[in-house]
């Protein structure tokens, strides 16, 4: 079974389908990472590596937020499988403050690492330059936001992440399966 690239009014294309599990991936592999780094003391292995790493890939997912957010906009959503009014509150709810918890845990990370006036290296493939300086304790206000914003980007991708089974398996529509790019055949009565 083919699965279009665009998404339908009935169901996700492979571009929002992929867009959507690379970025948990990455969200829950930054979050894990993170709280490791943390950890970490000066003669720890992956003192230097981790860091490294964490801001490699959090500059990607910040792009890949970008490009999700036009996708988003320049394709039609599915409609919600649900007629129950709380989830049709909740879910549209849900799906913003994941996506601005996403762009301001990554603006953050930024403004934290870049306040020495230092730009990042994302896996020495190019360098993102230091671009917002002079705000007093930019780097520890910045990562007191990074810090706390992440622990609530990863309580709701756990609530979402919840939410998206319980529609699976208690009230048994196709919301998870058409995100695993199963066709959807349900239509609103």
């Amino acid at each position: 079974m083919a699965i279009n690239l665009r998404n339908s009014t009935t169901n996700f294309g492979l571009i929002s389908i992929l867009f959507h599990w690379v970025s948990g991936v990455l969200i829950i592999a930054l979050f894990a990472l993170g709280v490791w780094m943390v950890g970490l003391g000066y003669y720890d292995k992956g003192y230097y590596q981790g860091p490294f790493i964490h801001k490699s890939v959090g500059i990607i997912l910040l792009g890949l937020m970008f490009l999700r957010f036009i996708w988003r906009l320049t394709n039609p959503n599915p409609v919600l499988l649900s007629d129950k009014p709380l989830d049709r509150l909740l879910a549209p709810l849900a799906h913003l403050c994941l996506y601005w918890l996403v762009f301001v845990v990554c603006i953050s990370g930024y403004l934290m690492v870049t306040a020495a006036d230092a730009g990042i290296s994302v896996f020495n493939w190019f360098d993102i330059p230091s671009l917002f300086l002079g705000v007093d304790g930019q780097a520890d206000l910045a990562g007191i936001w990074h810090w706390y914003l992440s622990l609530a980007l990863i309580l709701l991708t756990v609530i979402h992440s919840t939410a998206a089974l319980k529609h699976h398996w208690i009230d048994k529509n196709n919301t998870l399966s058409r995100m695993l790019g199963k066709k959807s055949n349900w239509r609103k009565q």
